[in-house]
């Protein structure tokens, strides 16, 4: 990157472990400067190596006095990206039938609704032009895909954020920016298990290519890692 060049940034929301932690490393490793937010305070993770290109901040998106003072400490910060990671499994082969009140109430939270209020109150910190607002979803939230029957109640938790950011980028000013509901492809982290087709360095590579060629592309597209238009 030329000296004159701007560094690019980016603010990884839920950047503590797996996905979220992998793209911050892969950010930092291509030279942009990153905000990575974790819900505690945490060691360990690597990214302590690129303490002059990173920025760890507190965040729970789910508790709205932390989400508050969190928007509060980036009003006046312009992000190239914001990476709206954070997410959870859910409660492993339940179904409508069987599963808890109070699990789908906070997988549906933590998922879907969360992630889109926090949206609303970041959407000034994405630059103009150029800048992508990104929510973390999944191929399982294809509605046409969704027929394998496979984790089904984690699998309405990501089409309702379909849901969400669709109506959410038809509502809102968008119009200067670009946004992707992105699916990372089957990573093994703890979420993907250890079964799963790729890991994390290939997922986050790819991600962080379509970030980067999708940059002042507009519209709102829901892409996997290698670029590819899905289903709604």
């Amino acid at each position: 990157m030329a000296e004159d060049t701007p560094k690019k940034s980016a603010l990884i929301i839920g950047a503590s472990r797996g996905l979220g932690l992998g793209l911050a490393k892969e950010l930092l490793g291509r030279g942009w400067s990153v905000t990575a937010t974790v819900r505690a305070a945490t060691g360990g993770t690597g990214l302590e190596d690129f303490h002059e290109q990173v920025t760890m901040d507190t965040v729970d998106i789910n508790d709205l006095a932390t989400v508050n003072a969190f928007v509060d400490r980036v009003a006046d910060t312009l992000f190239d990206v914001v990476f709206i990671n954070a997410g959870i499994g859910g409660p492993s082969g339940k179904t409508a039938e069987t599963v808890a009140e109070s699990d789908v109430t906070h997988l549906f939270m933590t998922n879907a609704i969360a992630p889109v209020r926090l949206a609303y109150k970041l959407l000034h910190t994405v630059k103009p032009k150029t800048g992508i607002l990104v929510f973390m979803s999944s191929i399982l939230g294809s509605v046409e895909l969704s027929t394998s029957g496979y984790a089904v109640v984690y699998s309405a938790s990501k089409a309702a954020l379909n849901c969400l950011t669709r109506n959410f980028v038809a509502t809102e000013d968008c119009d200067d920016i670009t946004v992707i509901t992105m699916h990372p492809g089957w990573v093994r982290t703890d979420m993907g298990g250890a079964n799963a087709d790729i890991d994390v360095e290939t997922s986050v590579k790819g991600m962080v290519d379509v970030l980067e060629a999708q940059a002042g592309a507009g519209g709102h597209q829901f892409l996997n890692y290698k670029g590819e238009t899905l289903p709604w």
